[in-house]
């Protein structure tokens, strides 16, 4: 076993040197790889030497996320949902990062919230992206907007606006109800027939001890319980994806 955490432009230089080593089991810091290029590499090595390598999207373990999913499940699934990346540039750009990772902060940082609402709204079977602006150091836009559907038919819409002020944020909806993600740690309820929104609690001790959602996502991949993860092989498939959703465009998943 194996926990790759290191700098963003190195992680698949040390992944596929981990898996040439032998090690079969890895836990891969997001986005896995400097760039789409560096990450499909990884997934191409780990897929000849069969290596199981798992990405560390750590909002999947939230208690906040564990407790929607059984909600979800009771109210029998999705039918639509919304998502916001915004990101404050005021706090980036001090940041003492390689600059390539900056570039491409989209991927190396925002697609924390994407994942989750994918994860639990749905993977992407279409969708239709537009993007506009751009800083110095993340020329590929500031100003993000889209909508699409899931393979399950939820209908989804995104907006996440680096020039204004915002946070992120996750909205599940289902018949019954409207599950807000905001802040990501908290889980709060709309029930249908009210305008009322209330606080779940949930039993978050652990998120509280330790950094929100990495206990639990460490015990499972010790434990071998790769339920809750994103793979590498999943997470290549999505590139395309990220690409949309930063530069615009439109995406149809290949049947």
């Amino acid at each position: 076993y194996a926990i790759v955490a290191v700098t963003g432009t190195q992680l698949g230089n040390v992944t596929r040197a981990l898996i040439k080593y032998g090690i079969k089991n890895i836990l891969l810091e997001k986005p896995g790889g400097l760039d789409n290029t560096d990450i499909k590499s990884v997934s191409e090595s780990a897929e000849k030497s069969n290596t199981n390598v798992l990405l560390g999207y750590n909002r999947r373990f939230y208690a906040s996320v564990l407790k929607a999913k059984e909600i979800i499940e009771e109210d029998g699934g999705v039918n639509s949902y919304y998502f916001e990346f915004t990101e404050w540039p005021h706090t980036i750009v001090p940041l003492k990062k390689d600059p390539e990772v900056k570039k491409r902060w989209v991927l190396h940082n925002s697609t924390h919230v994407i994942d989750l609402a994918f994860y639990l709204g749905g993977e992407p079977e279409e969708i239709h992206s537009y993007s506009r602006g751009g800083f110095d150091w993340h020329p590929n836009g500031t100003i993000f907007t889209g909508a699409g559907i899931s393979k399950s038919g939820a209908l989804f819409s995104y907006h996440s606006n680096w020039d204004a002020p915002g946070r992120w944020g996750v909205e599940i909806l289902t018949k019954k109800h409207r599950l807000i993600f905001r802040p990501l740690e908290k889980l709060k309820i709309q029930k249908l027939k009210s305008v009322a929104i209330e606080e779940i609690k949930i039993d978050d001790q652990l998120d509280i001890k330790f950094k929100p959602g990495l206990y639990r996502q460490l015990k499972a991949f010790l434990e071998g319980d790769t339920n809750n993860f994103i793979n590498i092989h999943q997470h290549a498939s999505r590139l395309e994806i990220f690409d949309r959703i930063c530069k615009g465009g439109n995406f149809y998943e290949k049947k």
